[in-house]
Order: structure tokens, then sequence, then C-alpha cells
């Protein structure tokens, strides 16, 4: 009697090690790494790098937390569960918000290419009504070799567009509009100089 009682507690306990023993998220596990990946593959290394780098630090705090309760005998999954699922959910909200951020990157930039083709027409038309004399030659010819400089930046702005590389293209733009403009004052300058000597 005493050693069937001794079977039945050691099974008993032999159930209760195995039915405490919880699996693994896996599936969890999964499903919040494809999220993360779709961010990933939607541009969010270069429109969410922020909300990026938090999902990654949110993923690997989850991963941690599993591999602690993987490690113990009695195994309790619901705390990297929750966090599994909030970087799920976290993550599909961040792919939500990047067309939008594309959007407006891509407005930014043409915008910003519209300014710079603008100060760069601008420069040129004042190039020609520069006050042409002795003194004076070198620095048109100068400021006309800047100016075919600018006018190639110009279509390379229109390539990085094309290549949806947005933030490179803005950038490109004001960089050609900064120095579109400083021609610009250059030539009015010598206009207002040659207008003083009159």
């Amino acid at each position: 009697m005493k050693n069937l009682m001794k079977i039945s507690v050691l099974g008993l306990l032999v159930v209760f090690l195995f039915t405490s023993c919880a699996k693994q998220p896996t599936q969890l596990i999964n499903d919040s790494k494809a999220a993360i990946e779709a961010v990933v593959k939607a541009g969010g290394d270069v429109y969410a790098k922020d909300e990026l780098k938090k999902l990654n630090d949110d993923y690997t705090a989850a991963m941690d937390e599993v591999n602690a309760q993987a490690k113990k005998l009695f195994k309790k999954y619901g705390k990297a569960k929750e966090m599994l699922a909030k970087v799920k959910t976290d993550a599909d909200s961040v792919a939500q918000l990047i067309p939008a951020r594309k959007e407006e990157a891509k407005n930014n930039a043409i915008n910003a290419q519209n300014e710079a083709k603008a100060a760069f027409d601008a420069a040129k038309a004042l190039l020609d009504k520069a006050p042409k004399g002795k003194g004076t030659k070198a620095d048109i010819e100068a400021m006309k070799s800047d100016l075919a400089g600018l006018e190639a930046q110009l279509s390379e702005v229109q390539a990085s567009i094309d290549q949806e590389d947005y933030f490179g293209a803005k950038d490109k733009a004001l960089s050609i509009k900064e120095k579109a403009d400083a021609i610009s004052e250059q030539v009015n300058a010598a206009i207002q100089k040659v207008k003083g000597t009159r």
C-alpha cells in the first residue's frame, strides 16, 4: 500500500512537472519577427529609423525573457508573450506610418528641386545681364562654368527622385539652390558696382 502511495505521488509529480513546462511562444516569435521585417521592407530603415530601433530593442528584450524562462524548471512565458504581442502590434502600426512619410519626403524633394531650378534659372538670366568688361570677363567665365556644373547636378536630383532617394535628392537640391543664389548675389553686386561708377 505504501509503495502504491509513493508511485501515485511520484506519478502526480511527473504529470505536474510536464504540465508546468510551458511551450515557447514560437508562433508569436515568428509573427513579431515577420512584422519587423515588413517594416524594414517598407523602408523603415529610412523613414522610421527611431521606431525601427525601438522595435528591435523591444524584440531583443522579449527574446531575452523567452530565453530566461527556457532555462527555468517551471517556465512561465506569459510576460514574454505580452512583450512579443506588443512588438507585433507596434510593428504593424509603424508599417502603416511609412507610406505617408515616404510621400512627404517625395513632396519635399520635388519642392526643393523646383526651388533649385528656379534659383538656377534666375542666376543664368542674371549672368546674361552681367556687365561685360575687361575686369569681369574671367569672373563671368568662372560663373558660367559653375552654372554648367549646377545644371548637371540638377539632373542628378531628378535621378535621385526616380530612385526614391528623396532625402538625398532634397539635400542636393538645397545645395544647388544655395550655390545658384550665391552666383546671383555676385552678379547683382557687379551690376550695382558698375551702376555706382557711372
